[in-house]
């Protein structure tokens, strides 16, 4: 239980930091870094930035081959856990 609340902040964390740098983004402002992006996504966010990619169009090109590597291996996480805590 503790490990799907983690995955809902992290993924939720991300999507508003990525909707924050696209606003940025779009104002020629300060960014968030790419660095920062990607480590909260190998860190479980992957979905998110996968939504964002989708709903506000943002980092499309960059991350297209990725994210998706990444998605697979935040599902295999979760089932990984699911496996531990409930066999």
């Amino acid at each position: 239980m503790l490990f799907i609340f983690y995955l809902i902040s992290i993924n939720t964390l991300l999507f508003c930091l990525m909707c924050i740098d696209k606003k940025r983004a779009i104002k020629n402002q300060f960014r968030i870094s790419e660095k920062t992006l990607l480590t909260l996504a190998f860190m479980g966010g992957s979905f998110s930035i996968l939504l964002s990619m989708r709903l506000i169009h943002h980092k499309g090109k960059k991350f297209k081959n990725l994210i998706p590597i990444l998605t697979i291996e935040s599902f295999f996480l979760l089932f990984l856990t699911y496996k531990i805590l409930f066999s």
